[in-house]
């Protein structure tokens, strides 16, 4: 057995029932985004007021300076701003609102950019107001565990701060070393922590809010427990930066678990890994802390095109589950998983399974899972990337049916997702671009996915790519009170305008 693992030798379906009515994309009346003409055109006299807020060092002009803040990381979806502010303060960017608000200037509030819907880059000439400077830890309790930071903290780094305390950040991300802190909330991303500690919904305590007219909405709250009248951070977590920006949370981490193990297992068939996740929920489900899944094609792209990434098998098997189980005594929970592989090993739920023996086997495994969008990235020109929830027992059936639609054309199919939370992650790429390959995958993929119960986005959002297929995904009514709260805390419309809906509020 390659790289030294501890390997294992020893010898019902899980599901939902969703009733779920969703309109067909044909029945949809769209409008193409056409650029708002109550916006005014940025002045050299707003660039100078600008300049003054942020200071010259704060300010980004140069034509080619300029080009990574308006494409976003997979370079599909570019925009034409001629200015990128990069403000170190919460008064700063109020004062920068607050005289947009006036003038009647777009903002594309920016983090680390790497999200897969647009959302952070400009459609037209906006101005970008990227966060990264705006990257102080505030404060942090060592009794409670409590962290408050400024939107602009790289996740890892925050990650690697609290882990330095004691505790545990509860979110991780293969983009953690890029992506900061105020665009994870402002998206509600998910990650490989979901299954463990569940969404920043539930681990943010408070906000601190700018508001698109420039007024400071101060919700850093460090109570567990405030039971009194609406609870507005909620409203700004997840909301893509159309209804405010933030520039500061305060959030809650875990105590850091003393016993980590991950171990990789070989699975022959889907049915068999719906089937280990139940198990190992019954088994370890209270040392459980990720559970995630990917296809062997993916594997195989990843293998192939990195020379980091690694398969620590010596054969291949169509699927692969990573497992990771966190916990407070070492013996107990290595005990306790051992038990778990010999036992699905002999039920024949796995075909083979490898067990990290130290931190460095540790973050090989993960570095093969984490490795799966930048070797999808190497593997064409022509990208579609679906970050789609779908009730597990549908889960990869997706996959499977893009496969035989696509099979005609020269592409990769390839999946890998958070299973344990029924997150599933679809890549096409093809080296060619084929417009009659484009039409069999949209709007096939969002259809497919609401008329089987999901959600057309799990944990990226809506941005600019899926804002004409949301009525697929949510009730119109449902959008409509959303537009009614775009309306009231941005009645300019000035905050990431074009993202989220497909038509624009004037």
């Amino acid at each position: 057995m390659a790289l030294g693992w501890k390997r294992l030798v020893k010898t019902n379906n899980f599901g939902y029932h969703f009733v779920h009515q969703f309109r067909a994309v044909s029945q949809i009346s769209y409008t193409r985004p056409s650029k708002n003409a109550s916006f005014s055109k940025l002045s050299s006299e707003d660039i100078s007021y600008l300049k003054r807020v942020v200071t010259p060092r704060g300010v980004v002009e140069e034509k080619e300076a300029l080009e990574p803040f308006n494409t976003d990381w997979i370079g599909k979806y570019k925009g034409n701003s001629s200015i990128v502010l990069k403000p170190s303060s919460t008064d700063q960017v109020s004062k920068i609102l607050q005289y947009c608000y006036e003038k009647k200037l777009p903002i594309v509030p920016q983090g680390g950019n790497t999200g897969l819907v647009g959302g952070s880059v400009p459609v037209f000439d906006e101005i970008i107001l990227n966060l990264g400077n705006m990257n102080r830890i505030r404060d942090f309790d060592n009794k409670s565990g409590i962290v408050t930071c400024e939107a602009g903290v790289v996740l890892e780094s925050l990650s690697n701060f609290v882990s330095e305390q004691g505790y545990t950040f509860p979110l991780d991300l293969g983009a953690k070393g890029s992506c900061q802190i105020g665009g994870n909330l402002a998206t509600n991303a998910g990650g490989t922590r979901f299954l463990r500690y569940g969404s920043l919904h539930g681990s943010t305590l408070g906000l601190e809010v700018v508001l698109s007219n420039g007024k400071v909405l101060n919700m850093l709250s460090s109570l567990r427990k405030d039971n009194t009248g609406y609870h507005l951070p909620h409203l700004f977590i997840g909301s893509e930066g159309t209804l405010g920006i933030i520039t500061a949370a305060s959030i809650c981490c875990p105590k850091k678990c003393r016993s980590v193990h991950t171990a990789l297992l070989g699975v022959d068939s889907f049915d068999k890994v719906t089937e280990l996740l139940v198990r190992c929920k019954d088994e370890v489900g209270e040392i459980l802390s990720a559970f995630e899944f990917m296809d062997r094609n993916a594997v195989e792209l990843a293998t192939k095109l990195l020379s980091h990434v690694r398969d620590p098998f010596s054969e291949s098997f169509p699927f692969y589950v990573l497992i990771e189980t966190s916990g407070s005594n070492e013996h107990h929970d290595m005990e306790k998983l051992e038990k778990f592989l010999e036992y699905c090993y002999s039920g024949d739920l796995i075909s083979d399974a490898v067990l990290a023996q130290d931190q460095s086997q540790m973050n090989q495994l993960w570095t093969l899972r984490e490795s799966m969008p930048e070797a999808v990235n190497r593997s064409g020109k022509h990208i579609f990337k679906y970050d789609l929830s779908i009730p597990l027992e549908h889960f990869y059936t997706l996959v499977t049916e893009m496969r035989s639609r696509l099979v005609e054309y020269p592409c990769h199919v390839v999946s890998w997702g958070h299973i344990g939370d029924c997150n599933l992650h679809l890549n096409i790429s093809s080296s060619e671009s084929n417009e009659s390959l484009s039409k069999l995958i949209e709007p096939y993929v969002y259809e497919w996915t609401c008329s089987h119960g999901g959600s057309i986005s799990a944990e990226h959002g809506v941005g600019r790519v899926k804002s004409k297929y949301l009525p697929m995904s949510k009730d119109m009514e449902a959008i409509e009170w959303m537009k009614q709260l775009k309306q009231l805390f941005d009645p300019v419309g000035i905050l990431n305008p074009y993202k989220i809906f497909s038509q624009r509020e004037e």
